[in-house]
């Protein structure tokens, strides 16, 4: 497999939960968008910075009239990120656009679906031993 190149989107996703009368703002980051980019590493870093100086999260998105545009602060970190404070009228959000090699991709695998055999069998025998965690290999 070829490393790859992808511009990641993070936006700041907030929730509000109400609790003894109070309204709670609970924040996390949150993936929304993996584009890959062919070509080299300067083509992802370029385009990392478009995402960053036009990229307009779903916070604002879904509030913004024909012709708005939110304040913008993009800060370029010393590691490549970009870290991106928007304001529009009273909302306000922050996004992180990055640059990333996909080394490695597995696809999911389900186990085969049990026989009712199988289901009694497991229910008189018990659950299986739980899988062993990870664990580093040893260097040579």
């Amino acid at each position: 497999m070829t490393a790859q190149w992808y511009v990641l989107i993070e936006e700041d996703t907030r929730a509000t939960k109400r609790v003894d009368g109070t309204d709670l703002k609970l924040h996390h980051w949150k993936l929304v968008g993996t584009h890959p980019i062919h070509g080299t590493e300067a083509q992802a870093h370029a385009t990392a910075e478009d995402a960053a100086l036009h990229y307009t999260p779903a916070l604002l998105a879904r509030h913004t009239r024909p012709g708005d545009e939110p304040a913008r602060h993009a800060f370029l970190t010393p590691d490549g990120a970009w870290l991106v404070h928007l304001k529009q009228r009273h909302r306000e959000c922050h996004i992180r656009v990055t640059t990333a090699r996909l080394i490695h991709a597995l696809d999911e695998k389900q186990a085969p679906t049990k026989t009712l055999k199988d289901k009694l069998r497991g229910a008189l025998e018990g659950p299986p031993p739980p899988n062993k965690p990870w664990r580093p290999r040893k260097q040579a």
